[in-house]
């Protein structure tokens, strides 16, 4: 069957309040961001709390579907048949036709699902369910009722046009990007930061990145498995601007200057101030990381309240509490799990410590930090001087 409107259902922002038709207006442009590399013409419109997308001609229904399933904010796509009211009799011939066309094989248990929006309809919700009911199985003989658990449920909305449908295609969920501010996630090329990206984005936050490159101890390989990941991730955020900041001479130079055990302590802090420094630049309400409780030495309790001491902005860190596991299954779902176990270094790895401190003492790092008086000024200001930023958008 070739469907000409989609029903996009949405979970959260029904309960905004006055505030809510911002929110649906965020979505709706998201919505047509996301549709606009797809073949064909959509328009979206809104009405009595349901958002709807309406196709012109011919038009790429997986890839509209697939798009779709990429915005934050939407729970269900719904592809659904829009009737005039003409009458119960129309509405059940409809009904039967719609049944006869997209299930092939009637051996299947039912249930009819109305809802009278629309109060001036002679039937009330129940009398339609059964009258309608009662119509497919005259047409359809080999079906079944079954309202507990049926295989298949039709529904049907009476509203300003009757909505006809039985499939609801899983959605993301979430907020629609745009509606909670900006953040800046710090974008390795592992598995944990791009799910972090995505678990933000996924609450309304738009994202920009900052990845730490170290040539030539990272080869532009890295370089670019990292812009393939925040290409990935783009699918759901939207554009992200990627910062590239070249790190080989800030790591060096905590490596001669620093004892090796407290290394990756230390450099760890130093990308936290550089990427607070693009966050502030860019207007950004936040850092992100994909740190988790215990998994590296750098991120112990410990050494987590010792990155957070050089920040003066919030660090959100939402897989915190997951198993690498729990991380992991993210990555798959999101189709970047594949990338980020791709074998090329990152800076970090490059300069592990064969016994990295796991319960850093601010008073040790302060005063190792010291050391690094004479130059580090300057190296931090040829870093924020000479990064590159590359526009990614999926």
């Amino acid at each position: 069957m070739t469907y000409k409107a989609f029903l996009i259902k949405y979970a959260e922002i029904a309960i905004k309040g006055k505030n809510r038709y911002l929110f649906e207006d965020a979505l709706v442009s998201q919505m047509n961001h996301a549709l606009k590399k797809v073949d064909g013409t959509f328009h979206i419109r809104k009405e009595q709390g349901r958002i709807y997308v309406e196709m012109e001609g011919e038009y790429d229904y997986d890839g509209a579907v697939e798009a779709l399933q990429h915005v934050f904010g939407i729970v269900g796509i719904c592809p659904v048949v829009l009737l005039e009211d003409e009458g119960f009799d129309a509405l059940a011939g409809e009904v039967i036709r719609y049944i006869d066309e997209v299930y092939p094989d009637k051996h299947f248990t039912f249930k009819v699902n109305a809802r009278r929006a629309r109060k001036n309809y002679p039937l009330e919700s129940m009398e339609i369910n059964a009258q309608m009911g009662e119509r497919i199985l005259e047409a359809f003989p080999e079906t079944s009722v079954d309202v507990h658990k049926p295989q298949v449920m039709f529904n049907i909305e009476i509203r300003n046009q009757i909505n006809v449908y039985s499939t609801v295609i899983p959605g993301p969920g979430g907020m629609p990007v745009g509606t909670n501010g900006k953040a800046m996630l710090l974008l390795s090329g592992g598995i944990d930061s791009p799910v972090a990206g995505y678990m933000i984005a996924k609450r309304g936050v738009t994202i920009d990145a900052t990845y730490f490159h170290a040539p030539p101890y990272t080869s532009e390989r890295a370089k670019q498995k990292v812009v393939d990941l925040a290409k990935i991730i783009s699918k759901y955020t939207g554009p992200i601007n990627l910062h590239v900041v070249n790190f080989t001479d800030i790591q060096l130079y905590i490596y001669e200057q620093c004892p090796h055990e407290e290394l990756t302590i230390i450099m760890r802090r130093y990308m936290m101030k550089l990427a607070e420094h693009f966050a502030k630049e860019n207007k950004c309400l936040g850092l992100i990381t994909g740190e988790s409780i215990g998994q590296v030495a750098s991120q112990t309790m410990q050494s987590l309240a010792a990155t957070n001491e050089v920040c003066t902005m919030p660090v959100y860190r939402p897989l915190i509490g997951f198993d690498k596991q729990e991380i992991v299954e993210i990555s798959e779902k999101i189709d970047a799990y594949e990338t980020s176990i791709l074998p090329y270094e990152d800076c970090c790895t490059i300069f592990v410590a064969k016994h990295p401190v796991t319960k850093p003492s601010l008073n040790v790092i302060h005063n190792d930090e010291r050391k690094l008086s004479e130059k580090i000024d300057a190296l931090m200001q040829e870093a924020i001087d000479t990064v590159e930023v590359i526009h990614i958008e999926a």
